[in-house]
């Protein structure tokens, strides 16, 4: 048992677990454009090999706070699924990064946003929290 080892599992057990949307087959993306007419589908693009990307999810998920009823979250594995995140960047004219966020609404990207720049505070202002 090392020094560190109670350290983070603490972090861990006490980060927030948020309602992911595994985002593994290339046809949920017409159903993500579909739904987005109804409610704001946010997407997060992440590398597990990354850690920047790592960062930023952790503090992603320790800073949201927006209830399930006010927007719905897809989990892109950059390195399981790097088909669906070319996809996404050809149907919505985004270029990809990684990590990187997402917001669709009503079939367009209202705010996207990469690295150290993702913000539960933008994404609120945008959705107009």
């Amino acid at each position: 048992m090392g020094l560190f080892d109670g350290f983070f599992k603490n972090e861990e057990t006490s980060a927030k677990r948020l309602n992911w949307i595994a985002l593994t087959e290339s046809n949920q993306l017409l159903t993500i454009i579909s739904q987005s007419k109804i409610k704001p589908i946010l997407l997060f693009k992440h590398s597990t090999r990354c850690g920047v990307s790592r960062m930023a999810l952790k503090s992603f998920e320790r800073e949201f706070d927006l209830p399930e009823s006010v927007v719905d979250l897809y989990f892109l594995d950059l390195l399981k699924y790097r088909n669906i995140s070319s996809e996404i960047s050809e149907k919505f004219g985004v270029h990809h990064q990684s990590p990187q966020v997402l917001l669709v609404k009503d079939e367009q990207v209202i705010y996207n946003d990469s690295h150290y720049q993702i913000s539960v505070d933008a994404i609120k202002k945008v959705i107009s929290l």
